[in-house]
């Protein structure tokens, strides 16, 4: 600290300043303190200049004491031994991004939750523990339960339990699933109002590492195109993309079958009774759009255009009677160009045997030019196989470049008939006709088309959901055999997508997935001579935030062993 006197054409002024050295080497100074001019100074520190100088340097030697005394207090003074090896088996490395994410499990009352189950079972082990460890590795580390007690070890806060007690606790979780999805669902409303005006549905299936089926594991239509037997899940999103429930069912059933059973729950268990059922066509079938028909529920389908029938479809493919949907200015969407990014509509009524429905045709350019382009290449996958003789169609797949191959027999008198191949430009402007065409059907008889549309587009969170689940969190292939336990592991896995989902929606979604999982991955810190903690990550603007929205902060030069104990209450809602 030193004295610092500047002099005007009017005044001369006293101040106490602080030097120090930049990043870049250069010297400069701070004001710490202004102490006055010397025209105020001098009725109390007077009568003369040279009194009101003593007087100020007396005051910069008090601040510098006392800057000196906070330092002091601050720094931490830790000896290292060049000579003296590291203790055996001693953990001087632990994980932290999970006290993050269990400041959303204790907002979410999940504590409150193992208390019930505690109470009802009767076991000495900590539930709560053992369920929130394993959230926090699912979405950390997802690995075999075995290996997320090991993770879970190297937590901040060690495991209160042995292994043989989480096998135990898996047991009680598959029993109580739905139980326990419906206290999340009533105490995420501590979290802020639920957007569950709108409900996602959608299904998925899981494979196993098994060959023979088993229970509820049979060979199905899997996702991934694998041989193994499977398992599916039905899934209920809520419109901010935060999971409401989810169901199991055998590999080999009917999803259709599965939405009754779950969205009954839903309405019973939950007590969501009024809300706009949105699913994709495969899941919006006459049954499904009627029991969504029934109470104050509405629905949004898409719906496949080329399984109207043959009026409807006509006037679907039709280019007249288009609108803008920013403004209804009528469009002929014939003349707009490939580069325009809008969206048209026209809708009409459309009636079934027992529901009046209205179906909305919209048309993107944008999108008829990408379904155009992905077109060509397989049409020019097709003409290779055609050259290279082998044109082979595979039925399973929809999307095979073979579909655009015919064939037509040819015959030559006294001979066999001959089997040719050809390319069927026939087909190809039959598909082309459907390009940037879209279609959605539903019974909100009067409501805004562009709102309608705005739901329909939100159905892509929920495959986002399940890819979540599938490549971050690791939910398959499930190893585990015992039913019980296979539902607990979904449970896992559903937990953690909802406790991920807020901690996106309290960061306002500002980052990627891999970036906040890459973030909390990365948070980490070393234990030193029992006294403290030192960060290893760096600090971000993520950081920051993720340490604004949970109320406390881990990213001091040095973390004092008492100072981390504070931080974990804090974690958990305790001051």
């Amino acid at each position: 600290m030193n004295l610092h006197i500047t002099k005007s054409k009017n005044a001369e002024s006293f101040y106490i300043c602080k030097s120090y050295v930049k990043a870049n080497g250069s010297t400069t100074s701070t004001i710490v303190r202004k102490l006055g001019t010397l025209e105020q100074l001098l009725p109390e520190h007077g009568p003369t200049r040279d009194d009101v100088v003593a007087w100020a340097k007396n005051e910069v030697k008090i601040e510098t004491e006392k800057y000196k005394k906070e330092k002091e207090a601050k720094t931490v003074l830790i000896p290292f031994h060049a000579d003296r090896q590291l203790d055996y088996g001693k953990q001087t490395f632990f994980r932290g991004g999970y006290l993050f994410l269990q400041s959303v499990y204790y907002q979410l009352q999940m504590n409150n939750v193992c208390r019930k189950l505690k109470q009802k079972y009767k076991f000495k082990y900590d539930i709560n523990a053992i369920l929130s460890d394993l959230i926090y590795t699912r979405i950390l580390e997802p690995c075999s339960k075995r290996s997320s007690y090991k993770a879970a070890s190297e937590f901040l806060e060690k495991p209160s339990y042995e292994l043989h007690d989480v096998y135990r606790a898996l047991d009680v979780l598959g029993a109580e699933c739905d139980l326990i999805q419906a206290e999340v669902y009533k105490n995420s409303h501590f979290l802020g109002k639920r957007n569950d005006k709108v409900l996602y549905y959608n299904c998925s299936n899981y494979y196993f590492e098994i060959e023979q089926e088993d229970g509820g594991k049979k060979y199905g239509k899997s996702k991934e195109h694998r041989p193994n037997p499977i398992i599916q899940m039905g899934l209920f999103m809520d419109g901010d993309g935060i999971p409401l429930a989810f169901s199991l069912f055998p590999g080999n059933a009917n999803e259709q079958t599965s939405l009754k059973p779950l969205e009954k729950k839903v309405l019973g268990d939950f007590g969501c009774q009024k809300f706009i059922y949105c699913s994709d066509a495969g899941l919006g079938s006459e049954s499904i759009r009627e029991y969504n028909h029934m109470g104050e529920r509405a629905y949004i389908v898409t719906q496949s255009i080329k399984k109207l029938k043959k009026e409807e479809k006509e006037w679907a493919l039709s280019p007249q009677g288009f609108k803008r949907v920013a403004d209804d200015t009528p469009v002929d969407i014939t003349k707009l160009s490939e580069d325009d990014k809008g969206l048209y509509y026209k809708d009409e009524p459309y009636t079934t045997k027992k529901l009046h429905q209205r179906l909305i045709i919209t048309y993107s350019p944008k999108y008829a030019l990408y379904q155009k382009s992905i077109r060509d290449k397989q049409v020019e996958r097709a003409q290779k196989m055609l050259d290279s003789g082998k044109p082979k169609k595979n039925r399973k797949n929809p999307n095979d470049p073979a579909r655009f191959i015919g064939k037509i027999a040819v015959t030559k008198e006294g001979e066999a008939a001959d089997i040719q191949h050809y390319l069927d430009e026939g087909k190809i402007s039959d598909e082309a006709r459907y390009d940037g065409l879209y279609a959605v059907c539903t019974d909100l008889l009067d409501d805004e088309v562009s709102d309608i549309l705005k739901v329909s587009e939100g159905r892509w969170q929920i495959e986002e959901c399940f890819r979540i689940m599938k490549t971050d969190f690791s939910a398959r292939p499930v190893y585990l055999q015992d039913e019980n336990r296979i539902k607990a592991h979904f449970l896992i896995c559903f937990l953690a997508l909802t406790l991920y989902r807020f901690l996106e929606k309290k960061l306002d979604y500002k980052y990627t997935c891999g970036e906040l999982l890459d973030t909390l991955k990365a948070m980490n810190f070393a234990k030193i001579q029992e006294q403290g903690f030192i960060p290893l990550y760096r600090r971000e603007l993520i950081t920051d935030d993720l340490h604004e929205i949970c109320g406390f902060r881990t990213d001091y030069q040095f973390i004092t062993k008492s100072s981390m104990r504070t931080i974990q209450k804090k974690s958990k809602g305790k001051e």
